[in-house]
């Protein structure tokens, strides 16, 4: 038998969560919100498809979202089987010319088409995106004291062909490579890197960068030590007393930059957690390190 006052205070549990959801809804209606995609994100079939349900609702009511991913774990296993061995120079891949005609046919072919196809599942219209097309991404060879081959340093970002697509109601859907100013060599970008130019060059609202840890933790083997916010200014004695350091220096430089370019807020996510998108935009606290 069917118990009705249980029915019904299930329907009134639900309609009080999207009435918690309303004033964050109206507050990023209309904003853009650059999220970079990648990690366990990319690799979770379940995982991927919760968060790409995210992003299909943040379109539908209001939000103007905008998704810059990599696709490194399909580089590497695309370099494999055809026998080409990967090589990573401090945490960046080694890019000779073979392994970025990989990575442009995997960036921009399947990892690309896939979240676009996937997008489209969940009810939401998707452009794919490489930084080559129209000109979006403008790169040259990185600076650095090793040589690492086709790695990019962007130059510069053309948000037109991205205007256009959420214009027309498109979610945009970005793959982190690009091309040099004569268009002669396309080049391998990394993803944090290149969300953190895309939404600067958009002035979005928010980025957030999806990955594989909580986000800044005062002790790294404690998950309840998660600093909710930042503050540029506290970055400095954080990174001097060893909490930012490894891996995560790298991705607090790129929310800095975004932020001193012009978004109003970037954050750190753990990209594993369902929902996790949702669940950073729209409660008051989030679930991340918010950096402003």
């Amino acid at each position: 038998m069917i118990n009705k006052n249980s029915t019904m205070k299930n329907y009134i549990e639900k309609a009080e969560v999207l009435i918690e959801a309303l004033p964050y809804i109206q507050k990023f209606y209309g904003k853009t919100v650059v999220i970079k995609y990648g990690g366990s994100a990319l690799i979770n079939p379940e995982i991927k498809e919760t968060l790409i349900k995210d992003i299909a609702l943040m379109k539908l009511v209001g939000m103007k979202p905008v998704i810059v991913h990599g696709g490194g774990p399909d580089i590497s296993g695309t370099l494999k089987k055809i026998n080409h061995k990967s090589k990573f120079i401090n945490g960046l891949r080694y890019t000779d010319k073979d392994t970025m005609d990989v990575a442009q046919m995997v960036l921009a072919g399947k990892v690309n088409k896939d979240l676009v196809k996937l997008l489209g599942h969940c009810g939401g219209k998707a452009l794919g995106f490489s930084g080559i097309d129209g000109d979006l991404i403008t790169c040259k060879k990185i600076n650095s004291d090793v040589d690492l081959g086709y790695v990019g340093e962007i130059t510069n970002v053309n948000t037109a062909p991205l205007k256009l697509a959420i214009e027309a109601g498109y979610i945009p859907v970005v793959a982190s490579i690009g091309t040099d100013n004569d268009h002669k060599d396309s080049y391998n970008i990394n993803a944090d890197t290149c969300a953190s130019k895309v939404a600067a060059a958009l002035k979005a609202e928010k980025l957030l960068l999806l990955t594989d840890v909580p986000g800044v933790l005062m002790n790294p083997k404690d998950s309840s030590s998660l600093i909710s916010t930042l503050r540029l200014h506290e970055i400095p004695k954080l990174t001097l007393d060893k909490v930012i350091q490894g891996g995560m220096l790298p991705k607090i430089s790129c929310c800095v930059e975004a932020v001193r370019l012009g978004v109003k807020k970037s954050v750190i996510i753990d990209g594993r957690i369902p929902h996790a998108i949702l669940l950073e935009l729209l409660s008051e606290k989030g679930i991340g390190t918010e950096i402003f």
